[in-house]
């Protein structure tokens, strides 16, 4: 036995017990990993991209293939950027801040396109959105000086905005997930042959015009296919949103259930939890830097260097492709049997693809002769496109099927905010400095081997973020079929499976609770027991890294706090529910602000709040800062039921009451639960939550360590202690 002075052995001993502790928190925080035959797509029976399309019909992958050669066809104006810059007498840098500027417009317009995408029809947003940027495509022709440029290729990339997130969206719906890399690896050739075509058309119709400003026809009969599209695109049929994954896990797909709208904030925070796509993004992110740098600096360089007009600058970009147009079909196929097998390894083999891109780059660029530096930068850009055809079978893998459309979304945020806008300004500067080559080389080798790097180490996680998104698919199976068999049986309030994080510190683990109608719930524990953060994660103010939140059989986990509020969650904090220096009657007005209600509606509310209160009868015009402290908290309680809840969460009941006004908030707590009021009581005192609570929850180190009948916790004497020993707060 270590003697206790020795200051070498009790620091050796508290070392000990301080890895042992470490060590069981990992282990209790560790996400599930399920067993490879519950993976959807993991394990499965091969498919050939023919078998797929059978399944899901050629319409759906023919139209995005299509859609994507002429997204691609303005892109490629780049050739023609030169002759833009002398048109408009603008510099390089000006010039590359206009034209990343416009991805940066794709950008910001993906993410609210996505959202509305995870609300209504994919398809409808299809045509119109076409139509837009064919407008836009169609004024660039018309421009005569930067700022109207700016304009109208910003309008351009809002106008594309949906292509990413609805695209891979219905394509992840329609095909089955064994054919899904190689559907994504067909309907991507379509950037290639935009790529591989689109240079050459730019360039002929600008050499076919002639002339200085020929460049501006080349926008004109851009316009046209768009328009062409956007009718096309009116046969197409919305597919069920996770079909693939539903009948992966349990061989059906459920019916739609009624839910509140996924808000853009909300999906975000929940999205960039889930480890595999947080360092996807943010590798891809990286790498774009090279992305958008490398293209347009290499036309600047075709031009000062060798001499290039716009047509040898299009048949050069267009060869370029090739190796793209070689390389696809084999991703497709190699990721689909990798995904089969063994998901991290293909996740690896992207992130290694990448890196390989980074180190041609470095080689490539310093090739003087025009045959090696256009082979070197075509390897490069074929390892970057095979890399391209992982990801979004990866991200449809991860990402709830529900906020999927904005998981697509992202991808070009990091892609074009990182590396298109900012890169494209950092690498205008080295080149106006130091000319292109350096430039290219400055930045493009390094973006991508630290891409590649953070895609490799994220390939860690995704067996543990598939499984937390099966893990939702089944709980909301069991969800379903209760709802059908006992719909008597729904709760108020339903929590499962829930997990919370600030930052890198994990405060929630596994808490699973259900209110009943009606039910008063104390929730009880010691001081840091993650009490109050709970409630937080109930009412929205903060979003969970796992785990389902249900109001009335509503799934609300990807609802902002203010339309939870609407549904009927109302909190109250503790200490902090009044306007002081308005009157009573004011803050109960105030209450309702921003509600719709009529002035007759509003004075109801306010005379039923009143009634359960009648310490703050005849009162009214008093100031509420003059009111004691219980009386506080009551016109507190006055003002959340002004709203009318389903539930109502309160933090603190007595927290700094003296006990004769505990005792008068709990004949309010006990007349608010004979009205059938449903609540969630956070509470430090053991006898005040015997006094009001129907059952109560005890939690210690976020955990939930007792559910159950509030007088069954004083059998617990350990759990029973740690309350009235625990200090407040939680």
């Amino acid at each position: 036995m270590a003697n206790n002075d020795d200051p070498a052995a009790l620091a050796a001993a508290v070392l000990e017990e301080e890895a042992r502790r470490q060590a069981d928190e990992a282990a209790r925080s560790a996400a599930p990993v399920l067993p490879d035959d519950l993976l959807p797509g993991v394990g499965d029976t091969p498919m050939t991209l023919r078998e797929g399309l059978r399944s899901g019909g050629w319409t759906m992958v023919t139209v995005m293939f299509l859609l994507n050669i002429i997204d691609e066809l303005p892109r490629t104006i780049r050739v023609l950027a030169p002759d833009i810059q002398e048109t408009l007498g603008i510099s390089d840098t000006t010039l590359l801040g206009v034209l990343g500027f416009g991805g940066v417009a794709l950008v910001l317009g993906a993410v609210p396109m996505a959202a509305l995408a995870d609300r209504i029809k994919r398809v409808v947003i299809i045509p119109i959105a076409s139509l837009f940027w064919a407008v836009t495509v169609f004024l660039s022709g018309a421009v005569a000086n930067a700022f109207q440029l700016f304009l109208t290729n910003a309008g351009t990339g809002l106008g594309q905005a949906y292509r990413i997130p609805v695209s891979n969206s219905l394509l992840s719906d329609t095909y089955p997930i064994q054919a899904r890399s190689r559907v994504f690896a067909f309907e991507n050739l379509g950037r290639p042959v935009g790529q591989l075509t689109g240079p050459l058309i730019v360039g002929g119709i600008a050499t076919a015009v002639g002339g200085i400003e020929g460049w501006r026809w080349a926008f004109y009969i851009l316009a046209i296919p768009p328009v062409i599209m956007a009718i096309v695109s009116l046969v197409l049929k919305e597919p069920p949103r996770g079909r693939f994954e539903q009948e992966a896990v349990f061989g059906h797909t459920l019916d739609d259930t009624d839910e509140l709208p996924v808000s853009i904030g909300t999906a975000f925070a929940r999205l960039k939890k889930v480890r595999t796509f947080y360092y996807l993004c943010v590798g891809v992110g990286v790498l774009g830097f090279a992305l958008i740098a490398v293209p347009v600096q290499f036309n600047l360089l075709m031009e000062d260097q060798y001499g290039y007009d716009a047509l040898d600058r299009g048949i050069v970009e267009s060869l370029m492709w090739i190796t793209s147009l070689i390389a696809l079909p084999i991703a497709g196929r190699v990721f689909d049997r990798r995904f089969r097998e063994d998901p991290p390894a293909m996740m690896k083999l992207a992130g290694t693809l990448v890196m390989a891109a980074g180190v041609i780059y470095l080689v490539g660029l310093r090739f003087t002769p025009i045959a090696a530096l256009v082979i070197s930068l075509s390897l490069a850009q074929a390892c970057i496109s095979a890399s391209f055809i992982a990801a979004p079978s990866i991200i449809a893998a991860v990402a709830p099927y529900r906020i999927r459309a904005q998981a697509f979304a992202l991808l070009p945020v990091f892609i074009f905010l990182m590396g298109g806008f900012l890169g494209g300004l950092l690498v205008g500067q080295i080149s106006d400095a130091y000319g292109e080559r350096t430039a290219m080389t400055a930045v493009a080798p390094f973006a991508a081997v630290l891409g590649g790097v953070l895609i490799v180490y994220g390939a860690r996680f995704i067996r543990s973020d598939i499984s937390l998104a099966v893990e939702e698919l089944l709980e909301e199976q069991e969800e379903h079929k209760r709802m059908q068999d006992r719909p008597e049986e729904i709760p108020v309030l339903q929590v499962r499976n829930l997990d919370f994080s600030y930052g890198p510190v994990q405060v929630l683990f596994d808490v699973e609770f259900e209110v009943k109608q009606g039910e008063v719930l104390a929730l009880l524990g010691t001081n840091g027991a993650g009490k109050s953060t709970l409630l937080r994660a109930v009412s929205g103010l903060g979003i969970p890294d796992r785990g389902v939140v249900r109001l009335n059989g509503r799934t609300i986990t990807y609802a902002e706090a203010e339309l939870r509020f609407s549904a009927g969650i109302v909190q109250l904090r503790g200490g902090a529910g009044i306007f002081r220096e308005l009157t009573i009657a004011d803050n109960l007005r105030a209450a309702l602000l921003g509600s719709k209600l009529t002035d007759a509606e509003v004075e109801a509310r306010m005379a039923k709040a009143l009634a359960t209160f009648p310490a703050l009868e005849g009162r009214l015009r008093e100031r509420a800062g003059d009111l004691s402290g219980g009386q506080q908290q009551m016109l507190a309680l006055g003002m959340a039921l002004m709203h009318d809840p389903d539930i109502l969460l309160i933090d603190e009941l007595s927290l700094g009451l003296a006990p004769v006004v505990v005792q008068e908030l709990l004949e309010v707590v006990e007349a608010l639960k004979a009205q059938g009021q449903a609540m969630i009581i956070v509470e430090q005192s053991l006898n005040v939550a015997l006094a009001f609570a129907d059952r109560a929850i005890f939690m210690e180190k976020g955990r939930v360590r007792f559910e159950g009948p509030a007088q069954e916790l004083l059998e617990r004497d350990d759990l029973a202690r740690a309350v009235f020993l625990g200090g407040e707060g939680g």
